[in-house]
């Protein structure tokens, strides 16, 4: 693990930190599950439908591009029709193919820039920073249009190196207006302190998909009201 060269936030921060009520509310950025394809679209159709989203990470992994694209269509579908920004994880390349509204960049996938370059100035640019302020500061001043900190719980979608606490979620919205996604574990139940922390979207994906997908949606909706 990376050492964050800025070192540890100071706990006291965190006593301190009020939410600023002059950014949006918080929002619900659903992450697909690896596997989309028979009926998911549905599913993420009723998703969509149970309440408010703002975002849809389209994340597959070990499939060719062609592949990913056929699968993503109706997907991107369903999205468009309800106004859901789509998002294609780790694939620059995908995103352009796709036309999609946005790509959301691990720090082994590309830079913000090169991403900025290829898909233009709408695109959105999201980029994971795990537990580190350097690299989201480094994230921001490379244009990204937001940062992600995590993993804050346990999760099985993924292997998890970093365990951020909530206060660098504070921190952030203190400091930048540029908006943070928290990520990692996240369920209606452990969502509420992270938003008083200051995220301004709750990523989910097991939670959701894991179950009943249009009451995991309301569920999510109620705690981040």
């Amino acid at each position: 693990m990376i050492e964050d060269p800025l070192g540890p936030l100071d706990p006291e921060f965190a006593a301190a930190f009020k939410r600023d009520d002059r950014r949006p509310p918080c929002q619900l950025y659903l992450i697909s599950p690896l596997d989309v394809a028979g009926a998911f679209p549905d599913r993420l159709a009723r998703a969509l439908d149970a309440g408010p989203v703002a975002a849809f990470q389209y994340r597959v992994k070990d499939i060719n591009q062609h592949d990913a694209a056929r699968l993503a269509e109706p997907l991107q579908r369903v999205c468009a029709d309800r106004d859901v920004a789509f998002i294609v994880n780790d694939s620059i390349s995908l995103a352009k193919r796709l036309g999609a509204d946005g790509v959301h960049l691990g720090q082994e996938d590309g830079d913000p820039r090169e991403a900025r370059q290829i898909l233009g100035p709408g695109v959105q640019i999201g980029v994971t920073c795990h537990d580190s302020r350097h690299l989201a500061m480094e994230a921001g001043d490379a244009g990204a249009d937001y940062v992600a900190f995590g993993s804050f719980y346990p999760t099985t979608t993924k292997q998890v190196k970093h365990r951020p606490e909530p206060v660098i979620l504070s921190w952030w919205s203190t400091l930048f207006e540029l908006p943070c996604v928290a990520i990692g574990g996240i369920t209606p139940e452990n969502a509420p302190p992270l938003v008083a922390a200051g995220a301004d979207f709750i990523a989910a994906s097991g939670a959701v998909w894991s179950g009943d997908e249009a009451a995991a949606v309301r569920a999510f909706n109620a705690a981040l009201g």
